[in-house]
This record gives C-alpha cells, sequence and structure tokens, in this order.
C-alpha cells in the first residue's frame, strides 16, 4: 500500500474517532460536581482547591487520604482548579480531552503492532464510545482511570518500540511510564502481565514457530536487554525465564504499589475483614462478576454507579459461571495455533480485572463499571479479530463485517448518550441506581444528600432513614442521617444516629466532631467536650474542634480553661472571625479587657459591619477607662444595629454621667 495514503487514512481515522468522541461526551462539560467522592476529590478538598503549592505538593506525594497513593491524579486535579477553579465544566472538560487521547492511543498502539488499521479503528471506537465507560469519563473523581489509563497506553507505545530496538533508555521509558500508571491509580499493576501476553503475540520472542501472522522478534535480532542476554538459551522456557527476568523491576514496583494500597486501604477502613466477608463468598462473587461484566459488554442494560454486594449467590449461578469461563479459556486455548490473539485477549480481560474482581475487597461494592476501562480492551480485541478470521474466507465478508460494526458503534452511541444523561447531578445518578438496582442504600444516601443541599432536609429524612434500614451497618449512612435529623430539630435520633456511627468507626474524626456539635446544640456539654478532645486526639489540625471545646467550657462558665483552645483553633485559622470573637469574649470574662481588645478590632478588620464586635470592643475598651473610643464603638454598634437596646443603654448611661466627654 502507498505509505503516503496509509498516513492519511491513518489520520482520517483519528479525526473520525475524535469528533465522533467529542460530540458524545461534549454534553458532560455542562454536567455538574456528583456528590459521591468528588467533594473528597474536589469540592471540599482544601489541598487539591489551592492549587500547586509546596504544602499541597508534599501532601499529595504522602497523602493515602482516598485510601490510595495516587500523587498524580491529585496533581491533575490541582492543575484543574490551579486554572480553572472549582467549575465542574473545566473539571470535565479536562477527563474528556484524556479519554480522547486514550482513545487515539489505543488505535495508534493497535494498528502499529498490527498492522490491522480497521480492526483497530473498530476496537477504538468501541473503547471510546462504550456504556460501560460512561462512569470513568463523567464523574470527575475517576479522573484516575482515564489518567492511569493514558500512562498504561504511552507505556504499551514504548514498549513496542523497545521490542523493536532494545536499547536501556526505551527499557527505562517503559518502567518509568509504569510508574507514573502506578501514581495514578494501582489498578495498573496488571501492566507486565500484559506485556508477557504480548510477547507470545504478536510479538512472539518465545520463538514459537506455530504462531501465524506474527514477526518472530527473537528470531530477527530483537532480544531482551544485554544485561539479562546471559539468562536466554535456545530453549523455548529459557527464552521464557529471560522474558519474565526482563520484567522483574516491573513486578516489585507492581508488588510494592499492592501492599502500599492494601495497607492504606486497611488504615482508611475500606479493607473488608474476613470475618465480614469470607472467603468462599468472595470467591462466589468473583466469578458472578466476571460473567456480569462480560453480560453488560454485549447488553449495557441496568448501569448504576454503586451495585450491592449480594450476599445470597446461588450455587447454581456460582457453578454456571465458572463452568463458562472454564470453557472459553479451554476454547480460546484450542484454538491458539490458529488464533492466538483470541488468547491474548480473553487472557487481558481475566487478568486486568482481577486486582479489582474482589478476592481482596475494597468497601462493599459487588462490582463496578469503572473497573472495566482497560480490562474491555482485551474483550473488544477478541470480538473484532475473533470476527474478522470468523467470516475470512467468506466474500461478502468485506460488506458485512463493516454493516455489523457500524450497527454495533451506533448501538454504543445511542446508549452511551442515554446513560450519559443519568450523569447531569447527584440527584439523576442516584435517582438512576435506584431504579435499575435493589437495595442500593448509597444512591439512597446519595439522593437524601442532593435532596438536603437543596434546602429541603424535611424531604431528605426519609431517603437516609432508608439508606440506614438497609445498611444499618454502613457508618456514613449513619453519619448523614444523624446530621439531617438535627438539622429538623430531631436532636435525640440526631445523637441516636451519630452515636451509632461513632460505634461503627470510632477513629472517624469528622464523625466524633458532629457528635460533640449536636451534644452540644443539646446542653450535653460534658459529652461533647469527651468527644471533641477524641476529634483533637485524632486530629491535632481540627481548629474546629479546638473552638467547639472551648465554646463547651466558657458554657460552663470555664472561661481559663477554654482560652487555651481557642488559642489552639486561632493558630490554625488566624482570619477566622468566630474564633476571635469567642476569644475575646473569653478574656473579657477573665477580666483582661486589654487582651481582649485586640481580638475585637481584629474581628471588625475582617467583618467590619458586626454590631456584635463593635459593642463587645466597647465593653473592653469602657473597662480600660477609654470612654470616648467606647462611646464611638457603642454608638457604631446601636447605629448598625436599632433593635441593639444593650448598645443603647451603655451609651445613654457613658454620655449621662460624663457629659462633658469628648467623643472621638
Amino acid at each position: 500500500m502507498n505509505p503516503i495514503y496509509d498516513r492519511h487514512r491513518i489520520a482520517l481515522i483519528c479525526l473520525g474517532l475524535a469528533l465522533v468522541t467529542a460530540g458524545l461526551y461534549w454534553p458532560v462539560t455542562h454536567h455538574d460536581f456528583i456528590n459521591v467522592d468528588d467533594p473528597r476529590f474536589v469540592t471540599e478538598n482544601q489541598q487539591v482547591q489551592a492549587g500547586f503549592t509546596w504544602s499541597g505538593i508534599c501532601w499529595a506525594l504522602q497523602s493515602v487520604y482516598t485510601e490510595s497513593w495516587q500523587p498524580m491524579t491529585w496533581f491533575s486535579h490541582m492543575l484543574d482548579c490551579q486554572l480553572y477553579g472549582v467549575k465542574p465544566g473545566p473539571h470535565h472538560v479536562t477527563s474528556l480531552l484524556l479519554h480522547l487521547a486514550n482513545t487515539l492511543l489505543l488505535f495508534l498502539w493497535l494498528n502499529q503492532l498490527t498492522n490491522a488499521t480497521w480492526r483497530s479503528a473498530f476496537v477504538a471506537a468501541f473503547f471510546a464510545w462504550h456504556p460501560l465507560h460512561v462512569e470513568s469519563v463523567a464523574w470527575i473523581c475517576e479522573r484516575k482511570d482515564v489518567l492511569s489509563a493514558f500512562f498504561w497506553l504511552l507505556a504499551l507505545l514504548a514498549y513496542n518500540r523497545y521490542v523493536r530496538q532494545p536499547r536501556a533508555g526505551a527499557y527505562l521509558l517503559v518502567l518509568g511510564l509504569f510508574t507514573l500508571g502506578l501514581m495514578s491509580k494501582p489498578m495498573v499493576i496488571t501492566l507486565p502481565c500484559v506485556l508477557l501476553l504480548l510477547d507470545f503475540w504478536p510479538f512472539n520472542r518465545l520463538g514459537l514457530q506455530f504462531l501465524p501472522g506474527t514477526e518472530t522478534f527473537h528470531q530477527s535480532g530483537c532480544r531482551p536487554h544485554p544485561l539479562l542476554a546471559n539468562w536466554c538459551d535456545k530453549t523455548v522456557v529459557g527464552r521464557a525465564v529471560s522474558l519474565v527476568g526482563e520484567k522483574i523491576p516491573f513486578f516489585l514496583l507492581a508488588l510494592a504499589m499492592s501492599a502500599a494500597t492494601v495497607f492504606a486501604q486497611k488504615a482508611g477502613g475500606s479493607l473488608a475483614s474476613m470475618g465480614s466477608l469470607p472467603f468462599p463468598l468472595r470467591v462466589a462473587n468473583a466469578l458472578a462478576s466476571y460473567l456480569s461484566y462480560l453480560t453488560k459488554m454485549f447488553w449495557p442494560s441496568g448501569l448504576a454507579y454503586f451495585y450491592p454486594y449480594t450476599f445470597g449467590i446461588p450455587l447454581a449461578s456460582v457453578l454456571g459461571a465458572a463452568l463458562l469461563l472454564t470453557l472459553w479459556t479451554a476454547w480460546f486455548g484450542l484454538r491458539v495455533r490458529s488464533q492466538p490473539c483470541l488468547l491474548v485477549g480473553w487472557l487481558w480481560f481475566l487478568g486486568t480485572l482481577f486486582p479489582t474482581i474482589g478476592l481482596v475487597q475494597f468497601c462493599l461494592q459487588a462490582r463496578a463499571d469503572r473497573y472495566t476501562y482497560i480490562p474491555s480492551i482485551g474483550l473488544f480485541m477478541v470480538v473484532v479479530w475473533g470476527l474478522h478470521d470468523l467470516f475470512e474466507r467468506w466474500p461478502a465478508r468485506r460488506k458485512l463485517l463493516p454493516v455489523l460494526g457500524g450497527l454495533a458503534l451506533a448501538a454504543c452511541l445511542a446508549t452511551s448518550s442515554v446513560q450519559l444523561a443519568c450523569w447531569k447531578n447527584s440527584l439523576t445518578v442516584s435517582r438512576h441506581a435506584i431504579e435499575v438496582t435493589d437495595n442500593n442504600y448509597v444512591a439512597y444516601e446519595s439522593l437524601g444528600e442532593a435532596i438536603t443541599a437543596l434546602g429541603q432536609p424535611e424531604r431528605a429524612v426519609g431517603f437516609f432513614a432508608e439508606a440506614v434500614r438497609l445498611a444499618p451497618g454502613w457508618a456514613q449512612g449513619q453519619f448523614n442521617y444523624g446530621i439531617t435529623l438535627g438539622m429538623v430539630g430531631q436532636t435525640n435520633g440526631a445523637i441516636e444516629h451519630l452515636q451509632a456511627g461513632v460505634k461503627l468507626v470510632p477513629d472517624f474524626a469528622q464523625g466524633r466532631y458532629d457528635l460533640g456539635q449536636t451534644l452540644l446544640q443539646c446542653g450535653r456539654t460534658d459529652e461533647a467536650i469527651r468527644q471533641f478532645a477524641e476529634v483533637v486526639r485524632l486530629d491535632p489540625f481540627s481548629s474546629d474542634a479546638q473552638r467547639n471545646w472551648g465554646v463547651a467550657l466558657a458554657a460552663q462558665h470555664k472561661p481559663d480553661e477554654a482560652i487555651p483552645h481557642f488559642s489552639a483553633a486561632l493558630r490554625q485559622r488566624p482570619d477566622d472571625p468566630r474564633i476571635r470573637f469567642a476569644l475575646g469574649i473569653a478574656f473579657l470574662d477573665t477580666r483582661r479587657p486589654d487582651l481582649a481588645a485586640p481580638q475585637f478590632a481584629a474581628v471588625l478588620k475582617l467583618t467590619p459591619a458586626d454590631a456584635r464586635a463593635h459593642f463587645q470592643l466597647a465593653r473592653a475598651l469602657e473597662q480600660q477607662g477609654k470612654l470616648a473610643e467606647a462611646v464611638g464603638h457603642y454608638r457604631e454598634a446601636w447605629q448598625r444595629t436599632p433593635g441593639f437596646p444593650e448598645a443603647k443603654a451603655a451609651l445613654d448611661r457613658i454620655l449621662a454621667t460624663n457629659p462633658d466627654l469628648k467623643v472621638k
């Protein structure tokens, strides 16, 4: 084929993929943040919202805040906030651009790998437009999916180059890109296994004579890195050992990331124990999940952002799933001589899903659509290459296959468009999840949060109650139910559910803070103080807990004990007028007006219209004998708030007893 024509064809395919993908996903640029996980990643994350700062960079490199070490993902969100602030549209645009880049990289990599342009284009199109991938693109907190896949695909392209020209620089480039992928999302730990699959087909670095349609790179001079050359010999086993040895640095990185992730998940309380989820149940769920993913690949209905764990999976379903997976694996294995791509694609699908299939259970979700973002590539390869080979000898295949492929892609576009509309905001995505799943306590809780955010906590109470009924052992549901009950004045019920949440996760500082705040509102100051003390133990930098601890002590008429807590809170947040005001009151109550006056003056610099601060500053000045200044602030307080009788009374009293006073 004419190389110029070939380049033009590739360019046109890339343009078509980009335009259709952008058109499909463009509505997401007008979507909102979602109240599930987006707050932790962006909207309530002060480190991320500050953009690139030295403290933020250090935090990203050290943090396991979301039970994973993912500094590249944090940097990505920080860059968005640096450029656009906390506006959802531009954040969605970044995720869309990464998905576009991944689509084009996948096409270019596959085309370079196999020289099968149209098959590569169909795989890339299915990847770009399949409904299962909507979640990864439309959910801002899943930036880690599209970002890690970006580095994954770059690593595959770099590996193509390394295999053809095995040099140290090319090897280190692959390793570096793999590292960046791990720093985006730990799920990419399976890359070294995929590289070994590619060594088998299409690179045939084992030198197997029976593999059709491959370049035998071992025989053509493309050997493992020279540092490992002494591991090679003339046998297939020797070459296999050398190829595994070549991947040792990759496996070590993957092992380190796996250990770090398990540690982070366990520390964050997301790692389910064997007691709560026995291993046989995990195996049953894993087998059922594999079958569910396969089903949704071909019939993507009932998609939701959360699938509750099913504790009563029928034995027949489990055995049926195991039998089908075994039969398919055996069939692809038997076809390896004539169609090695089928086995490679199938093992790609099974293997890259394995870390998230649930044998090591993170949280109580049965499965997640976003987990298919990379694994689906293998399955798309199986379908596209399998159909091509199946109809290879049929004369009409050149007309039939494009039509079938076009119809399938059109169905993907239509279904993805409908699915994308569900992600408009927290209300739409939660209601859709409730409609298509059973007992979805996360969706009920999310819907309750969304309705509360609209200023309608009375309506939200019922949804939180349903979430707690479905999952009484879910701490987040208990906490949010308790908070909402407090908002509607049902403080006894609020305390009950907040206490239940604290019992479930005793080391959750925010939950204890919410409980302490509610106890304080009910006048149960001793109990509130105990909760605030625990919050400060768990999070020494919690200025809110220190402030409310001081408020509780002040309510017990212990201003001397309250002052250190107000001072500690002020060190964390020197520009918070509430803390300065409370500290000033405590100084007045301990008869130290000279220390109180600067606090009220600082409050007025921050909020000049605060009549209460004018009044308290006037009190402090009066106690110091500075009557002229005090009169000015009493008058300011009364004029700003005409219904402030204390200010008017104090003003009249001073002027009556000091008729010759010259007011400043």
